[in-house]
């Protein structure tokens, strides 16, 4: 957690002149820190809408007044929950290893996200305050890059986001994706050093 530390004034004259103290930051409701754009469209309107509903839910926990911001802050978790959990289902329909780096970070994410709401429980509200904060950060990097990624690669299998249906099954990977898929991994079907899972 960040902390803003100020020397204090050396005479009467300064300290006068000083405004009144801010608060530390994460404290106190904000402005959202992230917005929908063109820029975290993935031109999948099922993933694109789950997407948007994920960004106004973290500006509604920006905005929460401390009263409000455990069960803001839970609703994000619920929605992320579903939101993970879909994208793990479309991943392990068209061949990503359970291990995969995108799997892998949902799983780091909703971790973090919990230990949080444990936390809130607790009346400790300034860490769910930072956490927000850093998933305004966190979620465009990962959208642009795992998202989009497993974006082009349900595109080239004709997966269907809705029902589930590969209409290219010869398109699917040979061998289980390890990475995170599409453009952010050059090593994504790399099996070296995990030889037996050729077999």
């Amino acid at each position: 957690m960040n902390a803003v530390t100020a020397t204090a004034p050396t005479d009467a004259h300064a300290e006068a002149s000083q405004s009144p103290t801010a608060p530390a930051p994460f404290t106190t409701p904000v402005v959202p820190g992230l917005r929908w754009s063109d820029a975290l469209n993935l031109a999948m309107p099922f993933m694109d809408q789950t997407h948007i509903e994920f960004v106004d839910l973290l500006a509604a926990v920006q905005t929460a007044r401390d009263d409000e911001l455990v069960s803001r802050w839970q609703d994000l978790i619920d929605h992320t929950e579903a939101h993970f959990g879909q994208e793990d289902r479309w991943m392990a329909d068209t061949g990503f290893a359970p291990g995969s780096c995108h799997m892998t970070q949902h799983a780091v994410v909703l971790k973090v996200l919990r230990e949080g709401l444990a936390l809130g429980e607790q009346v400790q509200l300034a860490p769910i305050r930072q956490m927000a904060h850093e998933l305004t950060i966190w979620f465009p990097q990962h959208a642009q890059t795992m998202d989009a990624g497993l974006a082009l690669h349900l595109k080239s299998v004709g997966y269907d986001l809705a029902t589930g249906h590969v209409s290219e099954p010869e398109a699917l990977p040979a061998l289980a994706i390890r990475g995170c898929g599409g453009s952010c991994d050059s090593g994504d079907t790399d099996t070296s050093t995990h030889p037996e899972e050729t077999a």
